[in-house]
This record gives C-alpha cells, structure tokens and sequence, in this order.
C-alpha cells in the first residue's frame, strides 16, 4: 500500500507536469500568479511519500563475525502530509517552517547467535546466559509516528515563465510518539526502544509552478538524523540486540508535493 502510495505521488505530480507544458510553448501567453511571491507570509500544504531505513555502525564484537555485518536493517515506504509557512527575506531567498507527520515502519534483522560465544564474559561486558534465537527474535518490526518540524533556507532562481526552481537546506526536530523510551520492557519482552527526541539535517531541491489559482511544487527532500537513536537495553538482557549495534540513525528520501 505504502509503495502504491508513492507511486501514485510520482504519477499525479508527471501528469500535473505534461498538462501544464502548454505554459511554456509561446512566448505569448500571460504569466499567472504575478504577485503570488511578492507576499510577505505565505500559506500552503504539502503531501509526501517516503523510502526511510536506517543508517547502522556495528558494534565491533557484538554485530559482526569476521566479513559477515549481523544486524541489517530493511528499508520500507510510508507516507505524510504538513503545512507550509513562508516568509519571503528578498528577491530570491525564503524562510520556511513545514511541520508536518511522517507514518514509518521498519525493520531489523538480527543474526546475532554468534554471540554466544561471548557468553562468559568480556573485559567490558558481564557474562550472560545464553537463549536460543527464534524467528520472533531476530525480527524487529519498528513502527514510528514522527512529528517533523523542518526550518528550511530556500535560495531560488528567477522566474522563468510559470517555473522557477530552486533548493533548500537546514535543520528539523523531530519527536517520535512511538519510541518506547520510556519502557521498562526491552528486546527480551520484545520491545525495541529508540529516543524520542530527534534532530536532523535536511536538503531539498525542486520546481515551483504557477496555475491561475495555485502554485504547485514537486521536490525531492533528504532527511538524514544527526544523534544516536539507539536506547540501550537493560543490564540483564544478552547482547543479541541493542549492544549489538553502536549507532542508530534514520535516514529518508522523501518526494513530496507542495499546494500553496
């Protein structure tokens, strides 16, 4: 469903594109929404399909054994939607501010059995009994609900016609209403926890174009987390899971379409 979704975005926002090439095909024809980025503030919204995974830096004990990396992460395609406000600095900079919620879910793939071999102990780590893996186990099902809140600088060319491109950079906070931080329950109980408060850099490029009655812009945004995700598991628990891993971070590409 989620991958119907993009697709979908893909398709409207092509099909948006060839009905409006008659804008550019004379010189002739008026240009629409003249005044449209001569206003202070502006208002919008914005749909978007996502491809998120996660971004991994191995324990060197725990998630590797010699050439073979034991915790994959398998990346999915979700969905969101937000509001756009825009406050125009000149001529060809914006200021913007997009908070919006983003659906995910992922998951981990743990072959971390191997470890057993630790069981009795390292110099930095306690023994521990050890359990045998089922299916159950090693698959981690991560579902997250995001409220993203993006600060963008947008620096954009001059109009030419009904178009006008451009690309933006900067920085979101981002909370997740389903990371289980707060949990005493861990990866024995089948919990997995991640932070809750987030921080991230983004960069986006696109095109604007200009209708009788909108302004239509189709773009491609990279949002990539700057903190470690990763919440370690209680004392106790083996080290089959979150000390497997040293370093959690999402990473997503996301195609949205913007209505102002």
């Amino acid at each position: 469903m989620n991958k119907f979704l993009l697709r979908a975005l893909v398709l409207a926002s092509v099909n948006i594109a060839v009905f409006a090439d008659a804008q550019f095909r004379t010189r002739n024809r008026m240009d629409k929404l003249e005044d449209f980025d001569e206003q202070k503030f502006s208002w919008g919204f914005y749909l978007n399909g996502n491809r998120l995974d996660y971004r991994i830096v191995l324990h060197p004990r725990y998630g590797a054994e010699g050439n073979q990396n034991l915790v994959k992460s398998r990346e999915s395609y979700s969905f969101g939607a937000g509001l756009i406000a825009k406050w125009r600095l000149n001529d060809n900079l914006d200021l913007r501010l997009e908070p919006g919620l983003q659906f995910a879910q992922r998951q981990l793939i743990f072959n971390t059995q191997s470890n057993d071999q630790y069981a009795a102990g390292t110099l930095t780590n306690p023994p521990f009994f050890p359990i045998a893996l089922t299916e159950k186990d090693k698959v981690r099902e991560i579902k997250s609900t995001l409220v993203d809140i993006p600060v963008l600088l947008e620096l954009h060319g001059n109009r030419w016609y009904n178009s006008r491109p451009y690309i933006a950079g900067g920085v979101n906070y981002i909370v997740n209403l389903q990371s289980n931080s707060d949990s005493v329950d861990d990866n024995m109980q089948q919990v997995f926890r991640s932070t809750t408060h987030n921080f991230a850099w983004s960069a986006e490029m696109g095109i604007q174009f200009y209708f009788n009655k909108f302004k239509l812009t189709p773009a491609i945004r990279g949002t990539f987390f700057m903190n470690n995700e990763k919440v370690a598991d209680n004392a106790t628990t083996p080290p089959y899971w979150a000390t497997a891993m040293s370093t959690l971070q999402t990473r997503a590409v996301m195609f949205v379409l913007k209505f102002e």
